[in-house]
């Protein structure tokens, strides 16, 4: 038995900005006594410090444990953390220990992670581009730059069209969020996946809904306020579309309410908030129960790109996988130098042990930061840059 000897925390970012995708990232890196080094990551949209913190909380259930008796230690912190299942700084924090630990185990026993899962049941794993858009508003914006994504290879492009409406949505915002999904339609190949970002009340949510359903989106995502399910039910009596939603669920458990009452089509769980790769995993074989596919959410970095991929490979219900690899900075970019490819809109991972990446410890050490990210205003953190106008 080996041990968890050193837990050091990296806050990393190039400099301060409201695009999660582009800003602060916290990675953690757990050595075990023996030298085994795992690493995980946890997401930090507008709560970087009170993350940062609560990973300090888990730290002090971690540290001595045993890393390969994952979930012995991840119900130890449950036991613990009153507020795990609802709060996503603590969902948060965890989920870094269980990808490390995942991380570590897979190097003892070298094997890679899906090997812990039950192995692979697909090679290529297809992925759809998100954060292209930035500064896009109105159709030739978005055209122009999908087809970029179109030209480098990816089938399919999720977006959000809606500018900055919030709970409603006027005649004119209308307009232009149909004038771009037809756009795009009718001129690309691609695969559209409409974002909402679950700003909307149920009318206006609806409008949008029937105006756009005859675009056969892949699906819409977070149509409603991700707190009122009686207005996701009205929205999915009244619209004809595949609802996707999930990246704000922090238990396997919580997506029940959903399954059970056939209010979701494709969930969207996050490795880096749900609790980690075993919880995610467990989520999909319960909504494989009910039909539901799943399309993991990764909107953050390559660690937590890596985990996820473990699990696309290995779930039966895989349906797509979100990619912001082409709207990352360089430094985010060179963080790690193997694990995982994208080509032709289609990742590939490698079999090496755990999450079967390697760190580039220059950007653990040339892009320390400290500090929140940066608040505007004018436009909250949840959107791409550039189009909350």
């Amino acid at each position: 038995m080996t041990k968890i000897k050193n837990i050091e925390i990296f806050e990393l970012g190039e400099k301060i900005t409201n695009t999660p995708w582009s800003s602060t990232i916290l990675i953690l890196r757990l050595t075990t006594e023996d030298g085994y080094v795992g690493y995980g990551e946890a997401p930090t949209t507008l709560m970087t410090l009170p993350v940062l913190e609560e990973m300090n909380e888990v730290a002090r259930i971690f540290n001595g444990k045993d890393p390969t008796e994952i979930e012995k230690n991840v119900r130890e912190f449950y036991k613990h953390s009153f507020y795990l299942p609802v709060s996503m700084e603590s969902t948060a924090a965890l989920s870094a220990f269980e990808i490390a630990s995942l991380d570590i185990t897979g190097k003892i026993y070298s094997i890679p992670i899906y090997k812990m899962l039950g192995g692979k049941v697909r090679d290529k794993i297809k992925a759809y581009a998100n954060g292209w858009y930035s500064d896009c508003i109105n159709p030739d914006d978005f055209l122009q730059k999908a087809k970029k994504m179109e030209k480098i290879g990816y089938k399919a492009i999720k977006f959000d069209p809606f500018g900055n409406q919030f709970d409603s949505l006027d005649h004119d915002h209308l307009k232009n969020a149909i004038e771009i999904v037809s756009t795009l339609k009718n001129e690309t190949g691609l695969e559209l996946l409409i974002e909402y970002h679950g700003r909307f009340n149920a009318s206006s949510a609806i409008i949008a809904g029937k105006s756009l359903e005859k675009f056969d989106p892949l699906f819409m995502e977070e149509p409603v306020h991700p707190d009122s399910i009686e207005s996701l039910m009205k929205f999915r009596k009244s619209v004809n579309t595949r609802i996707a939603l999930g990246e704000r669920v922090l238990n396997k458990n919580l997506f029940l309410p959903y399954l059970k009452n056939d209010l979701v089509d494709i969930i969207q769980p996050d490795v880096t908030n749900i609790g980690g790769i075993f919880e995610t995993k467990k989520a999909a074989v319960l909504s494989d129960a009910f039909g539901v596919d799943v399309a993991i959410h990764n909107a953050f970095g390559p660690i937590q790109t890596a985990a996820s991929l473990q699990l696309d490979v290995n779930i039966n219900n895989f349906l797509i996988q979100e990619s912001f690899e082409n709207s990352w900075p360089e430094w985010k970019i060179n963080l790690i130098k193997d694990g995982y490819e994208i080509e032709d809109g289609l990742y590939k991972i490698s079999s090496k042990p755990g999450l079967g990446i390697e760190i580039n410890e220059k950007i653990l050490d040339e892009f320390k930061i400290q500090g929140m990210e940066f608040l505007d205003p004018n436009e909250p953190p949840w959107v791409v840059k550039g189009t909350f106008r």
